[in-house]
């Protein structure tokens, strides 16, 4: 069997002829739903502005879909030119109406957003996972419906379960999906949000961003002594030590000793722009 592709449009994936309660005529703006199953949570101002002057000049040239409930419509896609009309204050806009029930809105709702606009991946991840968990399909079942391949749907239904400091950093392109991947495989949420900032605030590529993950995973752990404390008492050098690099950046420093010739030195920052102060410095 064909699979059927997104490029092919509504018409196709849902043979629209076979759902047509008849030609394409006019409705009442006000009588008109918006698509509960909308997945778009946002839409670019400059877009609709762009959209709504076309609209005041030339109308609405492509009909709104839509279905009937009750004595009203609901609408099945074109919130864009809905909203639009909404905007310049037409009356009524040309509409085909359509007997889809309930998945098939959710669907069209999904394919339309990234048919024509792409979706943020964190509002398709959400769409995505809403549909699954509405209508009891799996991601391969999902996945034939929209003619797309599975791991795309289990990629970015995944992301869901990043910390929720960096989905919004993929919802608003700080990172790409490529970063959220790899950052997805940090099991730690406070590891996880850390990597993130650094990221961010260093611009790192994917690829040194799957070494910073790489080195991470490489840190030895720390030995457990079976028969001595687990730390060193700090003699009063050690302390003046301390004391000296806090001086130095400026934040809280921490010398823990393992053993006679072991431990670490730990730098504290509380923001990215701390971060970057005391890379700063180091890089003196």
């Amino acid at each position: 069997m064909e699979k059927r592709r997104l490029g092919r449009g509504l018409d196709a994936l849902f043979g629209m002829e076979k759902h047509d309660n008849g030609a394409p005529g006019e409705v009442a703006v006000g009588l008109i739903q918006n698509n509960p199953y909308q997945p778009r949570k946002t839409f670019d101002k400059d877009e609709l502005a762009s959209l709504s002057a076309s609209v005041r000049t030339h109308g609405i040239l492509q009909p709104l879909v839509v279905r009937q409930v009750g004595d009203q419509y609901q609408l099945v896609a074109g919130e864009r030119r809905l909203r639009a009309a909404q905007e310049v204050g037409l009356t009524s806009v040309p509409v085909r109406i359509v007997n889809f029930n309930d998945q098939e809105v959710l669907e069209a709702a999904l394919i339309e957003n990234i048919q024509r606009t792409d979706l943020n991946p964190i509002e398709k991840a959400q769409g995505f996972k809403d549909y699954l968990d509405r209508f009891k399909m799996n991601h391969e079942q999902l996945a034939q419906r929209l003619g797309l391949a599975r791991s795309t749907i289990t990629n970015l239904v995944g992301f869901l379960d990043l910390a929720a400091e960096v989905q919004e950093g993929l919802r608003v392109n700080q990172i790409t999906e490529a970063h959220a991947k790899i950052l997805k495989g940090i099991k730690s949420t406070e590891q996880q949000v850390a990597l993130f900032k650094q990221v961010v605030a260093q611009g790192l590529s994917v690829k040194a961003t799957e070494q910073l993950v790489r080195d991470r995973k490489e840190e030895p752990s720390e030995p457990k002594e079976v028969n001595t404390p687990a730390v060193e008492e700090k003699t009063a050098h050690v302390k003046s030590i301390e004391e000296e690099l806090r001086q130095r950046f400026a934040t809280p420093v921490e010398i823990k000793l393992r053993g006679k010739d072991k431990g670490q030195i730990v730098l504290r920052f509380e923001s990215n722009d701390d971060f970057m102060r005391i890379l700063e410095v180091l890089r003196k």
